[in-house]
């Protein structure tokens, strides 16, 4: 009973340790270094680890843990102890073993290798490692007999490599290095055999040479030739076939002719293969048959992997890469050819070498935790599994009760400090084996993150966002996250949280954008990290490069603009065809864009922008033609050729990359136009010949020209000369006319026919002519080399029938077409009569009159003329004629209108015929008056006089009266009011009137028109306000007074008015510019500050009405700005002045006592003993760089005010003037100290003047003035 409540407890606990040890086992901890820890292994040589003999043997195994592991070996199961072998050298810190061959066979080291990491914390182990010395061993000798087969049999060469390791890559060679050609008839199989599904006469050679090249050693062995004979034998006889076979081995002896397939490999019907589960299998197929069979796979019950599979070696061979279980089966290989076809099928066996569902994961566990390492295998067979610890079988270990062994899992509970280990799950089979190490650590740690702190990520919109929150703990710290200090972030559809710590934002936004915290705590503590996401907008091209299709020698531009997040810094990168820009100065690079410049036929492609920044990129490609006008056409030749034709064709030229359109063929006719090309047709661009009518008697050349969108190509090469025989004209003249130039003549004329059309040699003309209507015979004259014949005496304007007709030395045209010409035309003879003239209206009037006969036309009649014009006004007296109107009717008309004639007003008129040749005489003067109309309108409306009781309106009269004005009518009414129209009949003598009894502060309208009998003319218009009637009489304004201030004038006005807009108005005096306004809101104050200092201003005071009308002014003011208005301050009466000015003077005073006690003490030194004195350069007082005193600097020369301004000139002396002096108490200081002596004398000799004073000729030792030493000083 207790034994079975404690399984059931156990099993209850399993479950529990089972959820908890999956954040164990997903989490893959990692224990920081500073942390003690069991052994890791991090480096080691693969199992089967093949050796260059010619180069030393390193065998790698690196391991971490904290203590530092130490390192020992195996080798084929016992210790190696490689301090006993000075060939063996063990790498610091490391286990890594280097083994010296040199002076040692490498067989001495194969053998199986095992590395062992151990600290007090454990052991790991590592992987068996077979050592085995690669090998390239010689082939074996042996002779090849020629082999000779018939034509159309199959056969093997075989190839049997020496085997080596690892195994040699196979491939047939002739004598000369040559790959041998291989094809769906010969080809090689995975052992190097090569297989002729059936022999040809050509595969006959003595070099076919099978080579093995051993990777491991990069050698290359050969077998010897082999010599292959295809023989014919229907066409050789019996004599000659045993001449040929007595030394060779013959074979075929089966019929050679076409045939089925069957397979040679592999042999049978079906055949098994197997293959490990990860690996490529191959498998392969060779027929033989005739003719040659192809070669097809399937699968039996289902299809073959899509993204595994691939055909090679011309479908003979069928490769599936990481072989699964369900790559097992059956295999069709199935070949065909047009006489049958033949099966085989392969059955693929998959076995499998012990792989991995889930390796032992480290285990970190506090004290009392439980924990459990599982190892899940698979493989076929089934592996078996075996535990160690530390390297030891698990079962010749010491026993842990806090351990218990299920099958493939370890479970681990209630463990203890001290119980750290390192264990290994070895899964085999018989086709390999797995060894897994994974450690038990058992710590109690409080918490840590690993994560930098304040990292900053950045992640671009909608992406997904990954927060890192490593740790470690143990036991294993719980993740919290918060944001901007807030609530904890749970898993949501935002947020997902994983077991490492990790938080994922799926689809950033710029909101997530802030500060995160995470916090890790377990029972011994906690610990908290602060990370910082930023959100970026994305990197998008807003207008994407476009294809272009440009000209040779242009320029092609491609714009790439694009818009990023401003935060991130963009590299934009341009491409042609994937790689790099070429390196050429044409191609120019902005920043948004890419200009190719002089584009050659090279820089076609496609050319990519792509923008990059830190976090993401965008890209968009274009592609660039460069097209150009085609190349001509060449090798032109004339076929079909017939006395009227001939057959053109032509090959055509390059059209770099714009497609012909149409090609255009032209001629040369040596014979009659040398040198001068015509255009004769055009075909489609598709067409490369023509059919080309010819004309008789032309000596022919044709050259071709090809049209694309670019232009025309060249000319090609011209054709060969094509000559026609001479014959009699196809046609005649064109355009023929008969047209008389005077009254007496007619002159005949015509185009004149080109060589081709002459059709031979002796082109003449033969003009006929004959009066129309008449019984007179034709009249006829050849004549030659002219376009005109001139028929003299003829009647004036009369019908003639005319032709004209080509003729040659080999005869006439065809019949010539009659045309219809006139002899030549006169003016007409009479005049029109009934001329009449009815009046319609005021401006309009109708004229009427009789045609003149035809005989007087002499011509064909093309109308009449009507000229009329003004005379006089009838209201007027002092007007004057007006120039002459013309009217012109077509044809027969014997009426018409004038239109815009003038009012009351008298008119003549004549009418007069007229034909091609001129105008008739005009008909006798004809005289009309106009009636009256309306008069135009008044040629001004204004108001004047305004004042409070009237105001006279006041008008002049029309320009144009058009009559008698009977008088005028003057309307007005207030605007925006109901009140009716008042209307005003006034005389016509009358200019002005007078208005009283308005309403005040009313804006009124006033209309005025004229009249005459006949009625009212346009109207004109004005408008006008009238004034308040309880405003006072007299001005509105006062008197209006300024003052001055330092920036502002200060005006002062009386107003009685009751308009509050009121403005202060101000202008430049002599100005035409428009008065500028200031408002000032109801105050009879204003300060004006916008006046400029030395500027006369006009200032006036204005009132406006509501609407903008000045209704009240002052009189203009003239203000004179001073030109500096500011307060100046008398600076003689200020007592800083004052005391400043007794410092100086006393300073003056004992400057000039100083420099008389000097002049009394020191005598005179002249300047040239000075020079001489001072050769000792380490006295020399002048600096040689800067050229100042020694060891005193002036004020001057500390502030650099005097030196000379770089590009400044100087005196051609060398020196710098100082300031306007000459002389200066510091010019005269000595040596480096400039100080005085007791006795107020300087001490040490002046000399700082020498060269000024030498320079101008002045040896004066004369003490300075007092005022270029004050100078000096100050």
């Amino acid at each position: 009973m207790s034994t079975m409540n404690w399984k059931r407890r156990f099993t209850l606990c399993e479950c529990a340790v089972m959820v908890l040890l999956l954040g164990h086992m997903t989490s893959a901890l990692e224990v920081p270094l500073d942390l003690p820890q069991p052994p890791t292994i991090t480096h080691q040589s693969p199992k089967d680890y093949i050796i260059d003999p010619r180069e030393n043997i390193v065998i790698h195994c690196e391991a971490k843990g904290n203590p530092h592991p130490s390192f020992s070996w195996t080798r084929n199961g016992t210790h190696f102890d490689v301090e006993k072998d000075h060939k063996v050298i063990t790498r610091s810190n490391s286990g890594t073993l280097v083994i010296d061959i040199s002076e040692e066979k490498a067989e001495a080291y194969e053998g199986v290798y095992q590395c062992m990491a151990r600290n007090e914390h454990g052991t790991a182990v590592s992987n068996n490692i077979v050592i085995r010395q690669s090998k390239s061993p010689l082939w074996s000798k042996e002779r090849n007999e020629p082999i000779t087969v018939q034509v159309g049999v199959s056969l093997i060469l075989h190839c049997r490599p020496p085997a080596g390791l690892p195994p040699p890559i196979i491939f047939w060679m002739d004598n000369n290095f040559q790959r041998l050609p291989q094809n769906s008839r010969v080809s090689q199989a995975l052992n190097g055999d090569l297989y002729f599904s059936n022999v040809l006469a050509e595969d006959t050679r003595n070099d076919y040479i099978c080579y093995a090249r051993f990777p491991h050693t990069q050698t290359i062995q050969q077998k010897q030739p082999i010599t292959v004979n295809v023989l014919n034998v229907d066409a050789m006889n019996e004599t000659v076939l045993a001449a040929y076979l007595n030394d060779t081995d013959f074979l075929g002896d089966r019929p050679a002719g076409e045939r089925k397939p069957s397979f040679m490999y592999p042999s049978g019907d079906s055949s098994t293969v197997s293959v490990l589960r990860g690996e490529t299998l191959e498998l392969e197929c060779f027929a033989d048959g005739l003719p040659t069979p192809e070669i097809s796979w399937t699968k039996a019950n289902g299809d073959l992997p899509n993204d595994r599979f691939s055909f090679h070696n011309f479908q003979k061979t069928l490769k599936i890469t990481e072989v699964m279980e369900a790559d097992g089966g059956d295999y069709h290989c199935l070949a065909r050819n047009r006489l049958g076809n033949a099966q085989h099928i392969i059955t693929v066996v998959v076995k499998a070498a012990p792989f991995w569902i889930s390796a032992p994961r480290n285990l970190v566990l506090a004290p009392k935790e439980m924990g459990m390492l599982i190892c899940h295998v698979g493989g076929n067979p089934k592996p078996t599994i075996t535990w160690l610890v530390n390297g030891v079988p698990i079962e010749n270990s010491h026993k842990d009760p806090s351990r218990k062994i299920e099958d493939n899992t370890i479970i681990l509970s209630d463990v203890q400090t001290g119980s750290s280990a390192v264990y290994q799950c070895n899964a085999s089979n018989e086709f390999g084996y797995l060894l897994a190490n994974a450690f038990v650590n058992v710590l109690a740690e409080p918490p840590r993150v690993l994560t930098p702190p304040n990292y900053v990520y950045q992640v671009i919109s909608n992406r997904q966002a990954m927060l890192d929150c490593a740790s470690f703990g143990s036991p294993i710290p719980k993740i919290t996250w918060f944001k901007d200090g807030q609530t904890a972030i749970v898993n949501g559809d935002s947020y997902i949280l994983h077991e490492n710590g990790t938080l994922q934002i799926n689809v950033a936004q710029p909101l997530n954008s802030g500060k995160y915290t995470c916090v890790a705590t377990n029972s011994l503590g906690n610990r908290e990290n602060h990370v910082y996401l930023e959100v970026k907008e994305p990197t998008r091209i807003l207008k994407q490069p476009e294809y272009k299709k440009v000209q040779r020698s242009s320029k092609a531009v491609f714009e790439c603009k694009v818009k990023h997040d401003p935060t991130l810094i963009p590299t934009m990168t341009w491409l042609k065809d994937n790689g790099e820009l070429p390196d050429d100065e044409r191609f120019v690079v902005d920043s948004d864009s890419l200009t190719i410049n002089d584009v050659t036929q090279e820089d076609e492609g496609t050319y990519t922008c792509i923008m990059n920044t830190t976090l993401d990129q965008d890209s968009a490609s274009a592609t660039l033609t460069v097209v150009e006008r085609p190349d001509p056409p060449r090798d032109l030749e004339l076929t079909d050729q017939k006395e009227r034709s001939v057959q053109l064709t032509w090959t055509p030229g390059d059209e770099h990359n714009s497609p012909v359109q149409s090609f255009l063929i032209q001629y040369e006719d040596s014979l009659h136009e040398q040198d001068v090309w015509n255009n004769m047709t055009e075909v489609p661009g598709t067409s490369t010949t023509a059919h080309l009518d010819l004309s008789p008697y032309v000596y022919y050349s044709f050259r071709v020209l090809a049209l694309n969108d670019v232009g025309l190509s060249e000319a090609s090469i011209p054709s060969n000369q094509y000559r026609t025989n001479p014959a009699s004209p196809d046609e005649n003249p064109s355009d023929v006319e008969g047209t008389g130039t005077e009254p007496d003549n007619m002159v005949i004329s015509w185009n004149e026919m080109t060589g081709l059309q002459s059709n031979g040699p002796g082109l003449q003309y033969k003009v006929s002519w004959r009066q129309k209507d008449t019984d007179e015979d034709w009249m006829s004259i050849i004549v030659a080399n002219v376009s005109e014949y001139v028929v003299t005496g003829t009647p004036t304007f009369v019908p003639y029938e005319v032709t004209v007709q080509a003729i040659n030395d080999y005869g006439s045209g065809p019949k010539p077409e009659v045309v219809l010409g006139y002899s030549g035309e006169d003016r007409p003879t009479m005049a029109p009569e009934s001329v009449k003239v009815l009046v319609q209206n005021s401006t309009v009037a109708e004229v009427h009159w009789e045609p003149i006969p035809p005989s007087t036309v002499k011509g064909k009649m093309l109308g009449y003329k009507v000229s009329y014009w003004k005379e006089k006004s009838l209201q007027k007296e002092d007007s004057k004629p007006e120039k002459p109107q013309e009217l012109t009717f077509s044809g027969n008309e014997t009426e018409g209108r004038l239109p815009d004639l003038q009012p009351y007003s008298q008119y003549s008129i004549n009418v007069r015929a007229f034909n091609g040749k001129g105008d008739g005489p005009p008909s006798t003067n004809q005289k009309f008056e106009t009636p009256e109309g309306v008069p135009g309108p008044p040629t001004f409306l204004r108001i004047t006089n305004p004042n409070l009781e009237s105001f006279t309106v006041e008008w002049g009269p029309p320009v144009d009266d058009n009559g008698r004005i009977t008088g005028y009518i003057l309307k007005y009414q207030p605007i925006n009011n109901t009140e009716e129209l008042k209307e005003m009949t006034l005389l016509a003598n009358e200019t002005s009137v007078i208005l009283e009894n308005l309403k005040y502060s009313t804006r009124y309208k006033f209309y005025l028109n004229a009249m005459t009998i006949k009625g009212s003319g346009p109207i004109v218009t004005t408008a006008i306000t009238i004034m308040d009637e309880a405003r006072p009489v007299g001005p509105v304004f006062g008197s209006v007074n300024f003052s001055l201030e330092e920036d502002h004038a200060i005006l002062n006005w009386e107003y009685t008015g009751d308009e509050n807009n009121v403005y202060v108005e101000y202008m430049l005096d002599n100005s035409k510019e428009a008065w500028k306004r200031e408002a000032v809101n109801g105050s009879r104050t204003y300060q004006l500050k916008s006046l400029k200092a030395g500027m006369t201003y006009r200032v006036r005071v204005v009132a406006k009405d509501h609407g903008d009308a000045t209704v009240h002014s002052t009189e203009e003011l003239l203000i004179a700005v001073p030109a500096m208005t500011s307060r100046q301050v008398d600076i003689a009466t200020q007592g800083w002045f004052i005391g400043l000015m007794c410092a100086i003077a006393l300073l003056i005073l004992v400057l000039l006592i100083v420099c008389f006690i000097k002049r009394n003490k020191g005598g005179k030194y002249p300047v040239k003993e000075k020079e001489e004195a001072h050769q000792d350069p380490e006295i020399q007082p002048m600096k040689e760089d800067d050229g100042t005193f020694g060891e005193y600097r002036s004020l001057e020369s500390d502030t650099e005010d005097h030196k000379p301004l770089k590009g400044s000139r100087t005196p051609s002396n060398g020196t710098v003037k100082k300031d306007d002096s000459d002389d200066s108490l510091v010019d005269y200081g000595e040596g480096g100290d400039g100080q005085f002596n007791e006795d107020g004398s300087f001490i040490g000799q002046y000399s700082g003047k020498k060269e000024k004073d030498t320079a101008e000729g002045n040896e004066s030792s004369e003490a300075p003035s007092p005022v270029n030493a004050m100078n000096s000083f100050v």
